[in-house]
């Protein structure tokens, strides 16, 4: 029997095992303060995305909600596509503020430029567009609708590790952008986010580096303050470790991803699909199929695993709106997510490709 294909699988060699070796035999696992290995990734990833600056976090969900922490949102609203993770919705909803949902492109699944600004009110205050797959939104428009109505710009890069917009990286453009490192993300860890700044920075850092640990402040060995709220969102050495490691192989990564994309553009017969874009991480790569329970079925009694990213946020009980989003909505019904990362051989990416057409 073949072997079954996974939907996502990390990329795992000697280097990760020896620093995991070496974090664990060195007893020091993890610190509030983000010293060791914490602050050398936090470096790394600032000097790889050119931003002014980085702060490590526990996770993809933790960064969001301290990026919007910063931003006094009580009465305010946010636009934000509700094709994402709930995760980037939530954090609005934790921060007092109110998502206001946009539709997406047709062709890319990213936030629509044009349906943002018939939502803007007077109680707009940021702009959360998500990278839909690791495909860069249209920041250029994006930042003009910003800097005309003198909106925020918090970008939601999860899937968007390693990928350009304009020959820049995807972490230069917002006023903040927010990373994800779980072991299915572009660049894994088991646990780790970080939250990109490119405006008024150390001042934000250093809000970012207290909220993150606590509310911790003004520490003197054991002495400290406490001037408000924070949490326990501090990444440790372990994730931190092995990010180095990825990060030196994550353009690499990233360029096998594109060449299965490339194939899957030009090979799967089916109208809608994602396309082709040498910009994009492809951290998931979709299609859209009529009968998405009877195609999802036969893909895995072919041994090749699927999902559904995602179901839109506004369908969902807590976040029920009575919108109207089509080509979200249809999204939510048809999208795919098959097999894309680089431990596929190119016998599993035919496979994949023979399987897709075979049942749609």
């Amino acid at each position: 029997m073949a072997k079954k294909i996974k939907l996502f699988d990390p990329s795992v060699g000697t280097e990760e095992q020896r620093v995991t070796q070496q974090v664990l035999k060195s007893h020091f696992w993890a610190s509030g303060a983000g010293i060791g290995h914490v602050k050398k990734f936090e470096d790394s990833f600032r000097k790889f995305i050119d931003s002014d600056d980085c702060v490590a976090v526990n996770s993809g969900t933790a960064a969001l909600n301290l990026a919007l922490s910063l931003m006094d949102l009580k009465g305010k609203e946010v636009i934000v596509p509700s094709l994402t993770f709930v995760a980037t919705v939530n954090a609005i909803l934790l921060n007092g503020g109110k998502p206001v949902f946009a539709d997406v492109k047709h062709d890319t699944m990213c936030i629509d430029p044009h349906h943002i600004e018939k939502l803007i009110t007077k109680k707009t205050k940021v702009i959360l567009p998500v990278h839909y797959a690791g495909m860069p939104c249209d920041l250029d428009k994006i930042q003009q609708i910003c800097k005309k109505n003198d909106l925020i710009l918090i970008e939601d890069a999860a899937h968007a590790s390693g990928a350009k917009f304009k020959g820049k990286r995807i972490g230069s453009h917002g006023d903040i952008v927010c990373f994800s490192f779980h072991p299915v993300k572009n660049l894994a860890m088991p646990t780790g986010g970080l939250i990109a700044i490119n405006s008024e920075h150390q001042k934000m850092r250093d809000v970012l580096l207290a909220r993150r640990w606590c509310g911790i402040t003004n520490r003197n060995n054991f002495e400290y303050d406490v001037k408000e709220i924070g949490w326990n969102y501090y990444m440790n050495e372990i994730s931190a470790a092995i990010g180095l490691i990825q990060l030196k192989k994550l353009d690499a990564m990233n360029r096998t991803r594109r060449q299965i994309s490339k194939r899957y553009s030009k090979e799967i017969n089916l109208e809608r699909k994602m396309p082709f874009d040498e910009n994009c991480s492809y951290h998931l790569y979709w299609v859209m199929v009529k009968n998405r329970k009877k195609f999802m079925e036969k893909m895995f009694n072919a041994g090749i695993e699927t999902g559904i990213h995602y179901r839109p946020v506004h369908t969902m009980s807590l976040y029920k709106k009575n919108i109207s989003l089509p080509i979200t909505e249809t999204a939510g019904k048809e999208i795919v997510s098959i097999p894309i990362h680089q431990n596929l051989s190119d016998a599993e990416v035919d496979r994949i490709i023979r399987i897709v057409n075979q049942n749609v």
